[in-house]
């Protein structure tokens, strides 16, 4: 099986690349931006403010620091507005994306939190059948990505995201 749920702190993963959950300007708040700043140190800061900001949808690689993965991907994914604003087709992007980067750059694990379901309001049944979905079809046309992780912060997510993978 090329995807694994676990239940765990992102930040500890030994992979080729972990995912944030990053805010537009790319220099760390809360959640699982705030956690991957902190736990990678200033070189991720700076390497953030380099790039200089990244949008909705997109993905943009920067090292992970101090972390044990060799590289971040930040994504932003969408403020939940009701789902009349593309939401889901922004948040499938920011899946797509960071995939794509990964290719790009030969990275062949890759670890996603729950984009999006946390104080981006996103509905979490929503967003785990999306990223499921969306990262099931990237991985049928790109066999190079051995292993994708969803890395879930609480129990119901894990459990969301167990139940999608069983259907």
């Amino acid at each position: 099986m090329k995807i694994e749920v676990r239940q765990e702190d992102i930040t500890t993963l030994d992979v080729d690349a972990i995912v944030n959950a990053a805010n537009k300007t790319l220099r760390g708040g809360g959640g699982v931006d705030g956690a991957i700043h902190r736990a990678g140190g200033k070189e991720i800061l700076k390497e953030c403010k380099e790039i200089g900001g990244c949008e909705t949808g997109e993905a943009v690689m920067t090292t992970a620091g101090e972390m044990p993965a060799r590289h971040v991907i930040h994504t932003v994914g969408p403020v939940w507005n009701g789902g009349e604003n593309n939401e889901d087709e922004l948040l499938q992007n920011c899946y797509k994306n960071s995939l794509q980067l990964a290719v790009e750059n030969g990275l062949q694990t890759i670890a996603f939190p729950n984009i999006s379901t946390g104080v981006y309001g996103f509905p979490k049944e929503r967003a785990a059948r999306i990223a499921v979905e969306t990262v099931e079809q990237v991985l049928k046309d790109e066999p190079s990505v051995e292993k994708v992780f969803f890395i879930c912060f609480d129990k119901e997510n894990y459990n969301l995201y167990i139940d999608l993978l069983k259907e």
